[in-house]
C-alpha cells in the first residue's frame, strides 16, 4: 500500500534534519543531477517520446522512490536498458497507452514486494541478466548510430544492425548527415577521455560536460542539425485514459507489462547489489526496494512518463560523489524539478546526435566484453547462455529473448546436476553387480539404457540403487521397463536394492 503525502513528508523532514553528513549529500546531489540530466532526456528521446518525460520519471525517482526504504544511496530514474522495449511499446500501441503499461507494471512490482518475492531475483542467473543487458545494449547502439546521423531507423533490431552500412554511404553524401555524425562522435570522444583528465577539470561530470560542448559546437557550425523538440513539462504530463487501459486486454500488452516488471525489477536489485559492495552503509532490503520501485512506477504511470529503474551510472556516481543518506537521490530529484520548471527552453538547444552519442556510449558499457572472456575461460556454458540470449533479444524480441534465456540456463542447470554413474561389477560367476549413484533423471536416460543393455542379456543382474540422490518417474520406469525385458530373456528375476 502506498504511503501517504504525510508520511512522505514526514520522512522527508528526518532525513534532512538527522542527516549529519548534509553538506556531503548536498554536493552528491548536484553531482547526480548534473549526470542525471542529459541521460534522462537522452532516454526520452531515443525511446520516442518528448524530453520532458524523461525528466518526469527523473524527478519521481527522485521524490517518490528516494523518499521510501530499500537502499539508501542508489538512485533510480529512466534507464538506457528500457529503451529499446519503451520504444516498440509506444510505436505499437501509441504514446498515450505507455502511461497505463508503466502503471500496470507498478502495480505488479508492489505485488511481489507485498509477497516478499524480492530476494528471489537474486537466483536468476547472472548470464541471462548480462546477455538482456548485452542485447538491449547491442540494439541500443545501432538504434542510436541513425540518431546520429539524422535518419530514421529500422523497427527491427536486426533491420537496425543490417542497415547500418547503407546508413553510413548515404551519411558520407550528405552534409547535414556529416554535421550531425561528426557531434555525434565527438560526444564520444569527450565521454571515452574524460577520465584521463585532470582532476580539477573532472569535477564537471562527463556526460554534461560532452552535451555541453558539443551543443555550443552545434551552434557554431552550418548546416543546422536537429534538435531535441521542447513542449514544456505540463504538456508533458499525460494521464492514461480508459481507452489506454483497454489496450491492456491484448496478449502483447500483458507481455509488455510483465516485461516493464520483471527487466525493471532485475536491473534495480542487481544495481542494489553492486551500489551496496561499493559502501559501508546499511544494506538494501530488496522487498522494501521492490516496492519503492512499484510506488514510483506507479506514479510515473499516472503522469504518463516512462518506467523506472534503479540506474547504476547514476547510482556509483552518487556513492562516489560522498552521499551518506538517500537526501542525496531525494534532492537530485528537486533540481531536476526546478530545471524543468524554470529552464526547460535549454533543452531545445542540446542536438538529437549529441544525446545520441551519449546512449551509444551508455550501450557500450551494457555489453560485457571483459565477463564474456573470462565466462568462456571459466564457464564456457554460462558464456553460451550470454551470447544465446543477446542474439535472440536482438533478432526476435526483449521478451522472448529473455525466456529463451531462462530456459537455457535452466537446462544447462538441470544437466550439470544429473550427473549420474554407473558402476558395473563382473567378477564373471554369480551375478553381474550394477552400482548407480547421483542424480538419474531424465537428461540422463541414454546414458544409463545405454550402460544397461550392454549387460550380457543371458546373466542374472543385481541392481544397487542406494547410491542415488534422486530417481525421476522417467528414469524410475525406464528402469522397471529394462528389468522386465531383461528378465524376460530366461535368466533369474533382476534383483533391484532400492534407493531414492
Amino acid at each position: 500500500m502506498q504511503p501517504s503525502l504525510a508520511t512522505l513528508l514526514d520522512r522527508a523532514r528526518s532525513v534532512f534534519t538527522a542527516s549529519d553528513g548534509a553538506r556531503h549529500d548536498f554536493a552528491a546531489s548536484v553531482v547526480v543531477f548534473l549526470v542525471a540530466l542529459p541521460l534522462c532526456a537522452g532516454v526520452a528521446v531515443a525511446s520516442g517520446v518528448p524530453a520532458e518525460v524523461g525528466l518526469i520519471t527523473g524527478i519521481v525517482g527522485g521524490l517518490v522512490t528516494g523518499l521510501l526504504p530499500g537502499s539508501s544511496l542508489q538512485v533510480s530514474g529512466p534507464a538506457a536498458g528500457l529503451t529499446v522495449l519503451v520504444h516498440e511499446a509506444v510505436q505499437q500501441y501509441g504514446l498515450g497507452a505507455l502511461g497505463a503499461f508503466v502503471l500496470a507494471a507498478g502495480l505488479l512490482q508492489l505485488v511481489m514486494g507485498f509477497l516478499r518475492l524480492g530476494r528471489f531475483f537474486r537466483a536468476i542467473s547472472v548470464a541471462v541478466v548480462e546477455g538482456m543487458l548485452a542485447g538491449i545494449g547491442l540494439i541500443l547502439i545501432a538504434g542510436q548510430l541513425y540518431a546520429m546521423t539524422d535518419s530514421e531507423a529500422p523497427t527491427s533490431g536486426l533491420g537496425k544492425i543490417a542497415g547500418l552500412p547503407a546508413m553510413l554511404t548515404d551519411a558520407v553524401g550528405s552534409q547535414d548527415a556529416l554535421a550531425a555524425l561528426g557531434l555525434g562522435v565527438g560526444t564520444i570522444v569527450v565521454l571515452g577521455c574524460w577520465q584521463r583528465l585532470p582532476s580539477k577539470v573532472r569535477v564537471v561530470p562527463a556526460p554534461l560536460a560532452a552535451v555541453v560542448l558539443a551543443t555550443g559546437a552545434s551552434l557554431l557550425i552550418t548546416p543546422p542539425v536537429a534538435t531535441v523538440e521542447v513542449r514544456g513539462l505540463v504538456e508533458a504530463v499525460r494521464m492514461p485514459d480508459s481507452a489506454a487501459f483497454g489496450e491492456l486486454l491484448s496478449l502483447g500488452a500483458i507481455g509488455t507489462v510483465l516485461a516493464f516488471a520483471l527487466i525493471a525489477s532485475a536491473e534495480s536489485l542487481f544495481s542494489a547489489a553492486a551500489v551496496d559492495r561499493m559502501h559501508d552503509g546499511p544494506r538494501t532490503s530488496y522487498d522494501k526496494e521492490l516496492m519503492a520501485q512499484g510506488a514510483g512506477n506507479t506514479v510515473s504511470g499516472l503522469l504518463g512518463a516512462l518506467p523506472m529503474t534503479a540506474v547504476i551510472v547514476r547510482s556509483s556516481a552518487n556513492v562516489r560523489a560522498g552521499a551518506r543518506t538517500k537526501a542525496s537521490r531525494v534532492l537530485h530529484g528537486v533540481w531536476l524539478l526546478l530545471f524543468a520548471a524554470l529552464l526547460p527552453a535549454a533543452l531545445g538547444l542540446i542536438p538529437v546526435a549529441t544525446l545520441a552519442g551519449v546512449l551509444v556510449h551508455a550501450g557500450c558499457k551494457l555489453i560485457p566484453v571483459r565477463q564474456l572472456a573470462q565466462l568462456w575461460r571459466e564457464h564456457r556454458g554460462e558464456a553460451v547462455v550470454l551470447v544465446v540470449t543477446a542474439t535472440a533479444i536482438v533478432t526476435v524480441s526483449m521478451f522472448e529473448g529473455v525466456l529463451i534465456g531462462l530456459v537455457l540456463a535452466v537446462t544447462k542447470s538441470a544437466w550439470e546436476t544429473s550427473h549420474v554413474h554407473v558402476e558395473v561389477v563382473d567378477k564373471h560367476v554369480g551375478p553381474i553387480h550394477v552400482h548407480l549413484s547421483g542424480n538419474a533423471t531424465f537428461l540422463r536416460l541414454p546414458k544409463l539404457l545405454d550402460a544397461l543393455e550392454a549387460l550380457p542379456p543371458d546373466r542374472p543382474v543385481e541392481l544397487d540403487l542406494t547410491g542415488l540422490r534422486h530417481l525421476d518417474h522417467a528414469c524410475h520406469t525406464s528402469l522397471e521397463n529394462w528389468a522386465e525385458r531383461h528378465s524376460a530373456e530366461g535368466t533369474d528375476p533382476v534383483r533391484v536394492a532400492s534407493g531414492a
